[in-house]
């Protein structure tokens, strides 16, 4: 039946489409009526043809056949993590991201934890070296799947502060390193340069200086052998551009790692960005949850980390997370959205933003090398200062309208009333304490719109 409706038309070339265009546009300019440019710098046209796409596709190295369900458990009281754990298992998830800021009593957190059947990835914001081995030690005595993530520059960017001084975290780093026995330790945290406004071009370039000087690292210490890092990113709602994201993040690891003769692939948990979440009119979060889910699925992410509709300024509640828990499972078990080959390969428009957002990094990549790297140029501020700029275009765009969030800048009820439901401050938090360098911090588009609409309830 295919083939039959197929042999029905004549092949159209690309001319023929711009032609046709053209004359549907009665006059305009096709280059100002259609062609829209981003804040990466790359022109978006309003079709795309194979004539243009002569090469084979994008070989994306480390393309999952299958991708895991996360939750994220905070560990304050270890029993009560504990029961969160089990319960977002029994209810679906297939890992669990546990996250804590100081030590805490392993057999309590894990008792029970079935761990042949769930990963556990760990957002740790400190760093010791005897809690590290005896965690590991007992993690993998229970042949337990486990993604450290350990990240001392991310923790220097996000904090303005090493974990204690340069010498002492490195050190650290390297005993551990070459003590565990899993081989996944190091991670590269890009989701602080989305929060905070960088770009996508941004985002991956700075993604790459960030893990290469961990490369640069361990290859003087001969230990690349295994070198498998994992990268958490943040997804927004630019739909396309972000799954072209993770794909260009892929293929950029790729040709970093192949100098330095490590394993081409990486590993990849994603989760949707704060950056546009909204305080009024809230349920809206889940509609733009969905779409950053869909992204990270099919750009390739290893795992998806859900995220509560309400996270910005409700304590972890059990609806909530249900509720994030529930667009996924539905995504893979209702949507057909698991899938066990890459069914992107091939698509002329993402494989062509791909390829844009690739080159464009790689450029701002070997910028920063040539410039001393991103440990000294976010020293010097200058990666901060780069972020702002990107941050204050994509603010004033907010602020004009232009870019549009339903229910805070396009179509707002003046009836909502949040002041009474906020058990978060969910606004950009000023610290005080003194910091080696700027710290580079997650701030959202609606933050000033909803604190002046806060004061008028």
């Amino acid at each position: 039946m295919s083939e039959f409706l197929f042999d029905e038309f004549d092949p159209v070339n690309s001319q023929e489409w711009k032609q046709k265009i053209q004359m549907d546009l009665k006059g305009a300019d096709y280059n100002e009526a259609l062609i829209w440019n981003t804040l990466e710098g790359i022109d978006v046209r309003p079709f795309y043809h194979s004539e243009e796409h002569t090469t084979k596709p994008l070989s994306i190295p480390g393309i999952p056949n299958s991708w895991n369900i996360a939750n994220e458990v905070f560990i304050d009281n270890g029993s009560i993590a504990n029961s969160l754990a089990l319960n977002a298992m029994e209810r679906g998830a297939d890992a669990i991201v546990f996250k804590a800021e100081k030590e805490f009593n392993v057999t309590e957190v894990f008792q029970d934890f079935p761990f042949t059947k769930a990963s556990i990835y760990l957002q740790l914001d400190f760093i010791s070296k005897d809690f590290l081995l005896d965690l590991d030690r007992f993690l993998s005595n229970n042949k337990a799947s486990v993604f450290y993530g350990i990240d001392i520059l991310g923790n220097l960017m996000q904090t303005g502060n090493w974990h204690h001084n340069l010498n002492e975290d490195h050190s650290t780093l390297d005993h551990f390193s070459k003590s565990a026995k899993s081989k996944n330790i190091l991670g590269a945290d890009l989701s602080i340069y989305q929060n905070a406004g960088a770009n996508m071009v941004q985002q991956l370039a700075y993604g790459m200086a960030h893990v290469n000087e961990y490369l640069n690292h361990f290859n003087s210490n001969d230990q690349l052998q295994d070198f498998n890092p994992t990268f958490t990113i943040s997804i927004g709602s630019n739909y396309f551009f972000e799954i072209a994201k993770i794909r260009a993040l892929r293929l950029l690891y790729s040709i970093l790692a192949k100098e330095y003769n490590c394993p081409p692939a990486c590993h990849i948990i994603a989760k949707p960005s704060n950056r546009n979440k909204t305080l009024y009119d809230y349920n809206v979060n889940m509609l733009r949850t969905s779409t950053e889910y869909m992204s990270a699925i099919l750009g390739g992410a290893n795992t998806i980390c859900s995220t509560s509709y309400d996270s910005i300024y409700h304590k972890s509640n059990e609806f909530g997370e249900r509720i994030s828990r529930n667009q996924l499972l539905i995504l893979r078990s209702e949507s057909y959205f698991n899938f066990d080959n890459d069914p992107i390969q091939g698509t002329y428009y993402i494989e062509h933003l791909t390829g844009m957002l690739a080159e464009k990094a790689l450029n701002l990549f070997k910028s920063i090398e040539s410039q001393g790297g991103i440990l000294k140029q976010v020293k010097e501020g200058i990666i901060q200062r780069k972020i702002k700029e990107s941050a204050d275009k994509e603010q004033q765009l907010f602020d004009e309208g232009k870019i549009k969030l339903l229910g805070t800048n396009i179509h707002i009820n003046p009836d909502d009333r949040m002041k009474d439901d906020l058990e978060l401050y969910p606004f950009l938090k000023k610290r005080n304490e003194k910091t080696l360098i700027e710290p580079i911090l997650p701030k959202r588009l609606s933050e000033h719109l909803e604190q002046e609409r806060l004061k008028t309830e």
